[in-house]
């Protein structure tokens, strides 16, 4: 699986890539039910808080048969989880990477939205504090809308569907029949408790790396996993004078997160067998990297399939 690359377009590599990858994950999972497949779909691609023209917030779903598990709940999630057939009534269990505004914008409105389009099994939410006073402060935020609706349409209440639980360490933080969820600290400063997740399945499995600089214990997490879905930024954009954001922004940026070549190495010492990029930094904007661009970063150290994620991109 890690032979010699021929630089395509980004629409003919994205168009071979995934069937190739489809009839592989076919060909590994002949024996799994249909039902129960592994799908992966990209509900939004593109990094930081401000509304993008051209890509949604990042959020991934997992699907496993009939159930729905999100990773994070970037702004307008559930319109994205519509645009792409999900059923919000299938979710199962939401994990939020970390608490910046573009990975948790989209929790509230999720569950209000979900709750009158047909959610009505309590769904299982984790992710870094304040997530329980968080979820209390918005259905208090809510709490007009929610009143008038259980009265005038006879919806049942909406808090009981929210089940939030707070994590610090790593470990293991859910299971079902069909999904084990692991979690690992990544290095995403200043902020304390980030998170990176493997979702592994009966077929696969997929890790989500959150927002983080180059880290060992993502490596660790990702080891041997099937896909690695991993953020990625430019340094190179960024070290550029005239950037349009504040120097502290942008120091930021460059602290806390992974360029595009170091997400090659992460993949590299992890052995990934797929490396999937997403949270672009910059998205959009004069002097953003093209396609060709951002893959040549991550070829000078990984030299695996690699996809470029979008929005709705199902693997």
């Amino acid at each position: 699986m890690k032979g010699r690359f021929r630089t395509v377009s980004r629409r003919d590599f994205l168009a071979t890539g995934a069937s190739c990858f489809a009839c592989a994950v076919f060909a590994a999972g002949a024996a799994q039910a249909p039902s129960r497949r592994t799908r992966l779909v990209l509900l939004g691609t593109s990094g930081g808080p401000t509304p993008k023209a051209k890509g949604a917030a990042p959020a991934q779903a997992v699907v496993v048969g009939d159930r729905v598990y999100l990773v994070d709940c970037g702004d307008g999630v559930a319109r994205q989880l519509a645009l792409a057939k999900l059923p919000v009534r299938d979710l199962r269990a939401v994990f939020i990477t970390h608490q910046h505004s573009d990975h948790n914008a989209g929790y509230g409105p999720l569950f209000l939205l979900g709750w009158t389009a047909g959610l009505s099994r309590p769904v299982d939410a984790y992710g870094p504090p304040p997530l329980t006073d968080m979820t209390a402060r918005l259905l208090e935020a809510y709490r007009f809308d929610i009143d008038l609706r259980m009265s005038d349409e006879g919806r049942p209440p909406l808090a009981p569907l929210i089940r939030p639980h707070e994590i610090t360490a790593p470990g293991e933080i859910f299971k079902d029949d069909r999904i084990r969820v692991t979690a690992a600290l990544n290095d995403h400063p200043p902020i304390r408790h980030s998170f990176a997740y493997r979702l592994d399945t009966a077929d696969r499995s997929i890790v989500i790396s959150g927002d983080t600089r180059y880290s060992e214990n993502v490596v660790k997490l990702a080891r041997g996993a099937d896909v690695l879905v991993h953020e990625v930024v430019s340094r190179d954009y960024w070290e550029r004078p005239g950037r349009s954001q504040p120097p502290s922004v942008v120091r930021h940026i460059l602290a806390s997160h992974t360029d595009a070549v170091d997400v090659g190495r992460v993949a590299a010492d992890a052995d990934v067998g797929l490396l999937v990029l997403t949270h672009y930094v910059p998205t959009e904007g004069p002097g953003t990297p093209t396609d060709d661009e951002w893959l040549a970063a991550v070829r000078r150290t990984f030299k695996g399939r690699v996809v470029l994620g979008r929005d709705l991109l199902e693997l």
